[in-house]
């Protein structure tokens, strides 16, 4: 080190390079230590109760707005745990808050409770057998996207922490969550519904973390990804007027048929023609389009349903205005009328860069370094609107069967979707550590 006095005298001072550590570091250092190998030492201890939870969910699914009998048992673990809880926040959710033994910051942890309205085909013990009433239609319900793994997943990390409390600086909250796939038509409901009645309150997380089961990653291993990691995701209504007439006569009316394909073919355009898709993704579908009654009458109106999603927020304001623009001026172009509804869903989920960064050593020991970096998803998560809120953290628990390909294995929501229950251990040592590191570092 150069300190100089004046403009020519200079004091040189030679320091010994040693590593500068703290005493509070290292004890820092020793107690994580200590409570890695405790969480995992009671993972190990209760995963056959998570899986029992798991094929007991996957029995017995709810869907969205209708998880009674998965909150009660989830609200009846917690406070057999001597957690304190609120119930029917957002319908069904439940929200536990578990105060440490320590002073401290405050972490919440998610899991999503609700089926699919999916008949399931997988010829599995536990198969769901079960049907109910979605929007008015009877149907088959399935866990086809893993929510009763993360359901079982959490009450595990409960049962974990409540084990150890007097350990833990600071305060967990369990955020059980309802309708994450969705409310039925006419209904709220989600993790918009769930901040909305308090679940980010009292008391206030200073970060919160969630999990997804993926079969692109193997059992043992996680994906994570900062920033924008799954996509925005909004329902594209487009209503076309033309001028009913006879279909051997179309000139004396305007066909809203043929504009329509017009339209779905210049909303192709958006993306492939129009974005710089080196910044980000980007998806423009119709998904379902309805017009007319008969061969030979050409309708009045035409109705499309579709979906945007985007991986980049100015991106998405950017996509709307042009959907807008591109429909109403081809329909213009043929005498017809076109109208846009955009109905905003859930925004990009957004992984803090920090929060991630901090973070990725524990997932690295607890993966045993197989942390991945996960590509972008096109797919979209509700846990997005805890991340407006909150510096957050989504990650990907892999379920792929060790020496499987993804190939192999049916996506999500479709009914033949099976996971590897081998992950739940890592599941339940993964979110546990994720909350005891962040703790301890606060």
């Amino acid at each position: 080190m150069k300190r100089c006095f004046g403009a020519n005298l200079c004091l040189v001072l030679v320091v010994a390079a040693l590593p500068l550590v703290s005493c509070s570091h290292v004890a820092w250092s020793q107690d994580s230590t200590v409570l890695a190998k405790k969480i995992d030492s009671l993972a190990g201890s209760i995963e056959d109760k998570v899986i029992g939870w798991r094929r007991d969910f996957h029995r017995n699914p709810e869907l969205s707005n209708r998880e009674f009998r998965t909150s009660a048992k989830v609200a009846e673990h917690l406070e057999s745990l001597g957690i304190d809880i609120r119930t029917k926040i957002a319908h069904t959710g439940v929200v536990g808050v578990l105060k440490g033994g320590k002073p401290g910051g405050v972490v919440a942890l998610r899991a999503d409770m609700d089926a699919l309205p999916v008949t399931e085909d997988t010829g599995l013990p536990f198969a769901s057998k079960v049907t109910s009433e979605y929007n008015g239609r009877e149907v088959g319900v399935m866990h086809a996207c893993g929510h009763d793994m993360h359901t079982a997943v959490l009450m595990g990390v409960a049962e974990l922490l409540a084990g150890m409390r007097a350990d833990i600086p600071g305060t967990v909250v369990f955020l059980f969550q309802p309708a994450e796939e969705g409310a039925p038509s006419g209904e709220r409901g989600g993790a918009g519904l769930m901040i909305e009645e308090g679940a980010l309150s009292d008391p206030v997380p200073q970060a919160v973390m969630g999990l997804h089961v993926s079969n692109d990653f193997e059992v043992g291993s996680v994906g994570y990804r900062p920033e924008g990691a799954m996509a925005s995701q909004d329902v594209l209504n487009i209503y076309v007027s033309g001028e009913q007439t006879h279909g051997a006569y179309p000139w004396r009316g305007v066909d809203p048929v043929v504009v329509s394909a017009q339209i779905v073919l210049g909303l192709q355009s958006i993306v492939s023609r129009q974005l710089d898709l080196t910044d980000a993704p980007a998806v423009v579908t119709v998904g379902s389009i309805h017009g007319g009654v008969r061969s030979n009458i050409i309708p009045s109106e035409v109705t499309m349903v579709g979906t945007i999603r985007a991986l980049d927020p100015a991106m998405r304001e950017d996509i709307h205005a042009r959907i807008e623009r591109t429909a109403v001026n081809i329909a213009e172009s043929a005498g017809a009328k076109a109208r846009v509804k955009i109905n905003r869903g859930v925004p990009v989920t957004y992984n803090d860069p920090e929060l991630t960064e901090r973070m990725l050593p524990t997932i690295q020991r607890v993966t045993g370094g197989k942390a991945e970096l996960a590509a972008v998803h096109t797919g979209a998560e509700d846990f997005a609107c805890y991340a407006e809120k909150v510096p957050s953290l989504f990650v990907y628990l892999g379920t792929l069967p060790v020496g499987k390909s993804s190939m192999d294995m049916a996506p999500g929501h479709s009914p033949q979707f099976m996971i590897d229950e081998g992950a739940a251990v890592y599941g339940v040592r993964l979110m546990a550590s994720l909350a005891v590191d962040y703790l301890m570092g606060e």
